[in-house]
């Protein structure tokens, strides 16, 4: 199979494409699209975003060291694509993608979306200024989770609510699933288990 080598770039895909609410000490609030962010430690939850500091949100996460990163969905496609390509000096995004802004619980100045299926509340440890983009290095604080994808037995059903990937340029829900956690090992454990009662 033949390969092109190109140049270096981030082709790390898919990726989740978030809406991040931030806010300032003014009261002023906007929402940005993130796609370059992603998981960082367990314990304590760490997370990061990364943001060109000429984007209007930079200086009110700065400023805050606060932000939500709000979790979309097909539904909330035009939105998340929307907030991404205009800018909160210019329009109120809010407004425009009718988006409700919800006071975050351990938060004081960054809201969260109510339309989101998932907040999580973040608060800034850090910033690396890495190039074109800095990383805002984040501690989660707290996670709100729609009630409404709570199963019969209480749990919550993440993948039911129509999360959205980024890839490449294109915006892409996450279709069928085709494996758990740990499948792939599963059925050899599975029956090892069982011979080992007969």
């Amino acid at each position: 199979m033949a390969k092109q080598i190109w140049k270096p770039g981030n082709m790390v895909y898919p990726l989740p494409a978030v809406m991040v609410s931030t806010g300032d000490k003014k009261g002023n609030q906007n929402i940005l699209t993130v796609a370059w962010t992603g998981t960082v430690c367990t314990n304590p939850a760490m997370v990061y975003i990364s943001v060109r500091p000429e984007r209007y949100s930079y200086h009110m996460i700065e400023e805050s060291g606060e932000f939500v990163i709000n979790l979309t969905t097909e539904k909330l496609a035009r939105a998340t694509d929307f907030c991404g390509v205009r800018s909160g000096r210019d329009v109120d995004k809010w407004k425009e993608c009718h988006l409700s802004a919800k006071k975050a619980q351990t938060l004081e100045y960054a809201p969260c979306i109510e339309e989101a299926p998932v907040n999580i509340e973040c608060k800034v440890k850090k910033i690396e200024k890495l190039g074109s983009h800095h990383m805002f290095l984040a501690e989660v604080t707290a996670v709100q989770a729609d009630e409404a994808y709570l199963n019969e037995k209480g749990k919550f059903e993440l993948n039911k609510t129509g999360l959205l990937a980024y890839s490449h340029g294109e915006y892409l829900g996450l279709g069928k699933k085709i494996g758990t956690f740990g499948y792939s090992v599963k059925k050899k454990a599975d029956r090892r288990r069982k011979r080992g009662k007969k």
